[in-house]
């Protein structure tokens, strides 16, 4: 095992019935060693913008007010070279038939995320996974998911994905900034362009990425790699 990588998941508007098409899955990664070097940098890019240690980065916080802090964050990310990001859109899950397949929408999500993190694994390291805790991911939830995960990599004894948890988003910068990376994409993909700051904020991310957010990138995008789902409704 060469190194253990901590993995910050997020999701939105994944309810069944909440009445919005797109839905996104993400995550935000980095080394364990690393990983509180970036808090320190992220707490002093807050700092350099006159917001306290404890200011909440979340993309329904996006304004104008906070703009230069949010773009210096996501300069941050593009220039650290052990960031990166993995996302799923799924451009329209009210299409989804899951009778049709035997399955409830809890399997099809749990699918869903493994297709999101798939491209973050590698048999070589260990992963240690931090959820945001939604009402909706109970304490069964958490441990089929991390059983489905382990077992579709035929790691049946967790020694590769040797931790999934739920975290208050309030306790990690990281599961923020994946908050705020999935909100622009989602943002983006639901073609909603009300907020200028927001906006901005999205020609930031394209601009830095070289990519339009819309499409999947190669598989071997190393920064932020993006796969748009389009297969059937048992994944």
């Amino acid at each position: 095992m060469n190194e253990i990588i901590n993995v910050y998941c997020d999701e939105s508007c994944h309810l069944e019935n909440d009445q919005i098409k797109t839905m996104m899955l993400g995550a935000v990664s980095c080394p364990q060693l690393k990983a509180r070097a970036i808090s320190i940098r992220i707490k002093e890019i807050k700092a350099e913008h006159g917001l306290p240690p404890n200011f909440e980065i979340k993309w329904t916080k996006v304004s104008a007010g906070q703009l230069a802090f949010y773009r210096h964050l996501i300069d941050y990310f593009f220039d650290d070279d052990d960031l990166r990001f993995r996302g799923l859109i799924i451009p329209d899950k009210s299409i989804l038939d899951h009778s049709s397949f035997g399955q409830t929408h809890d399997d099809w999500y749990y699918k869903m995320y493994f297709q999101m993190l798939k491209a973050i694994f590698s048999e070589s390291d260990r992963y240690r996974i931090y959820i945001d805790i939604k009402d909706t991911l109970g304490t069964y939830r958490i441990e089929k998911l991390h059983e489905v995960l382990c077992n579709s990599i035929y790691d049946f004894n967790q020694d590769i994905i040797e931790r999934l948890q739920q975290i208050h988003s309030h306790e990690s910068s990281l599961l923020q900034l994946a908050d705020l990376l999935i909100g622009a994409i989602g943002y983006h993909n639901r073609g909603l362009s009300g907020m200028s700051a927001k906006t901005e904020l999205i020609e930031l991310i394209k601009h830095r990425s070289g990519y339009s957010l819309e499409r999947s990138t190669l598989l071997r995008a190393n920064k932020l790699n993006l796969f748009r789902w389009e297969g059937e409704s048992r994944a």
